[in-house]
């Protein structure tokens, strides 16, 4: 949630969620938020959500932009009493530069108002958005005390949401802190948004750039006890080897060395549109990357002051303090005083070194910009997941020369004569695929698997149809996955009857083998089990597939090894063709068994019917 100071966010959290992110004894006095507040807003089997409360006050800024990091939607509320605010604009100038692409516009307080005044205000907004990446936006009309459009607007963010990319939960895991406190009885806890990876319980950890090192004791997802966090989740851990005092927002938890520490950055900057100042050469600024917020000076090489630029300027931030950071994060400047946001950018190389002042340093920054032709197809792919030669020329801008050149078999994947991958993504689509199917069998242990074609649309969001094919059957030919039919299992499993019911399905099953071929319903020989009805379609099928069972109809079912006697006591008794007065004869069975049984040996082949007559096949 963002925007203008007392515009009604809070507000708007709590008719979603119903909890008052307002927690502070200054907040409830003040009545705007100092701190970040955070609520759970929705929660399924895919998905969930929490909402970020940012303040709005101008002086609170910094708060603001910890929150917004890591983020996959903006609810930008504005008030239907007031329109855009300066504050409102500031936050759209800070979700630009911090890359957020997804909002949805909620026009507040519309009881306060007539309908021909939120008219104009839906105009002024418009008009104030136009360029912005709120500029086509969806608007919603909400009121948080009557609860107007409160619904509407949960609806929209679950669906937007859904309709989201999920972020990747794989590589080392990275979540800059923005909250540090203690639990009685449990000891130091951060809290923060996992930017990439996953942690698990019981994990070492560092902290950086100090580098303490942790572990991760426990992990709160919802409030809710979790073994994991993944990316995009807000997660609290409880850290031992560490106290609250040697710890403050900013800090990143990590789980691998590779993140680089530095004071150096070579960046790519744009500045907002209405700079009312100079920015000098080497003037102090305020950056703030992630949770963090450090002093440094701003460098640059061709120019020695800035006022008024539309491109990105391709500059150096000498920081006064460590960060810890990568190529591609994001990140916003701020003049310390007047405090005022300059712009915002990305990391082009977290190790800058020194350079000279000239176009030679400028051409450098350029092609460290645009990156090595590895690093662009390697983006390319990632972005896309898969894509044929003609395509990947105009992503990466490379030439046909030199991408045929670095497109190594070590480095890419090759696939249905025509399109190209990463082996990294074919070993995350794997690993779902597996993830998946392992949580289906142990739901459905009597299943022998998923509909293939129910499996694949479940992953269709994030990847083309024709890699998850390609995956599936590489895994099949290398005995990860197997396929019977339309089902798709694991290689290993065998589907069978859960532990705690197989001596009551051996009961039954002898039961019915001791009735012979003048059973009861089926039905009553689960009720006399004591299965449970939840049990029945799954297991009825599982012992029809495993051929226990043979189902004469919806109600009667054999056993399989007196079905299979009645077959050839009924074969060795007539001759090539026969009517059903010998085999109610031969069986003994009355006609409300019999005719379901010979139906059956039609189905299976093993009969043919001609007119009155069966004829053996």
């Amino acid at each position: 949630m963002a925007g203008h100071i007392d515009h009604g966010k809070t507000s708007l959290t709590k008719a979603l969620t119903n909890v008052d992110t307002d927690r502070l004894k200054e907040e409830k006095e003040r009545q705007i938020s100092i701190e970040l507040g955070f609520a759970p807003l929705y929660e399924d089997h895919e998905i969930q959500i929490s909402v970020i409360d940012v303040p709005g006050h101008e002086r609170f800024i910094r708060q603001m932009i910890a929150g917004v990091a890591g983020i996959d939607l903006v609810v930008l509320v504005v008030a239907a009493d007031e329109g855009v605010m300066p504050q409102t604009r500031e936050h759209l100038d800070i979700l630009k530069f911090l890359g957020v692409k997804t909002g949805i516009i909620a026009i507040s307080k519309i009881d306060r108002v007539d309908e021909e005044f939120i008219e104009l205000v839906k105009d002024d907004i418009l008009e104030e958005l136009t360029g912005t990446v709120f500029e086509d936006a969806p608007f919603v009309l909400v009121d948080s005390l009557s609860h107007k459009g409160i619904d509407k607007i949960k609806n929209l963010i679950i669906k937007t949401l859904k309709e989201q990319e999920m972020r990747d939960a794989k590589g080392a895991f990275r979540l800059p802190i923005d909250q540090v406190f203690t639990v009685k009885g449990q000891g130091t806890v951060v809290r923060g948004t996992v930017y990439e990876g996953s942690v698990e319980e019981g994990q070492t950890l560092k902290i950086m750039p100090k580098g303490h090192e942790v572990r991760a004791r426990q992990i709160q997802i919802h409030h809710s006890p979790a073994q994991k966090a993944f990316a995009g989740q807000r997660a609290a851990i409880n850290l031992s080897g560490v106290a609250k005092e040697d710890l403050e927002r900013g800090e990143v938890l990590v789980s691998s060395e590779h993140f680089i520490v530095t004071k150096t950055l070579d960046v790519a900057v744009r500045v907002v549109e209405d700079l009312d100042h100079l920015v000098k050469q080497r003037m102090p600024i305020k950056l703030h990357i992630g949770t963090a917020e450090v002093m440094g000076r701003i460098v640059f090489f061709d120019r020695n002051e800035l006022k008024v630029e539309n491109d990105e300027i391709l500059c150096q931030l000498r920081l006064e303090e460590e960060v810890l950071t990568k190529r591609g994060d994001r990140f916003i400047l701020r003049r310390p005083s007047p405090q005022k946001t300059i712009g915002g950018g990305w990391v082009i190389d977290p190790r800058g070194n020194k350079y000279r002042f000239g176009d030679q340093t400028i051409e450098e920054l350029e092609k460290k910009k645009a990156g090595s032709p590895k690093e662009r197809i390697t983006a390319a792919l990632i972005e896309a997941k898969s894509l044929p030669l003609v395509e990947l020329i105009k992503r990466t801008a490379l030439d046909e020369s030199t991408l045929k050149e670095h497109l190594t078999e070590e480095d890419v994947v090759f696939y249905n004569g025509k399109e190209y991958t990463l082996p990294v993504l074919i070993h995350s689509i794997e690993e779902d695929i597996y993830d998946r199917l392992q949580g289906f069998h142990q739901f459905h242990p009597m299943k022998i698997g998923v509909n293939k074609a129910e499996l694949l649309q479940l992953l269709q969001k994030r990847f083309p149809k024709s890699l998850l094919e390609f995956v599936l059957e590489n895994g099949i030919t290398k005995r990860i996955f197997k396929r019977k039919d339309q089902f798709v299992s694991l290689a290993g499993f065998v589907p069978h009857v859960p532990e705690s019911w197989q001596k009551r399905t051996e009961n039954m099953l002898e039961k019915i083998n001791a009735d012979g071929l003048k059973v009861r319903s089926l039905k009553d020989y689960f009720i006399e089990a004591g299965i449970p009805g939840n049990l029945e379609t799954d297991l009825k099928r599982f012992l029809k597939d495993q051929e226990l069972i043979v189902l004469l109809d919806e109600q009667f079912a054999y056993h399989g090894k007196v079905f299979n006697a009645a077959i050839e006591k009924l074969r060795s008794h007539t001759g090539a063709e026969f009517e059903v007065g010998a085999a109610k004869e031969t069986l003994g069975l009355s006609r409300k068994y019999m005719i379901p049984f010979l139906e059956q040996l039609d189905a299976l082949g093993l009969t043919k019917r001609l007119e009155n007559k069966r004829v053996w096949q």
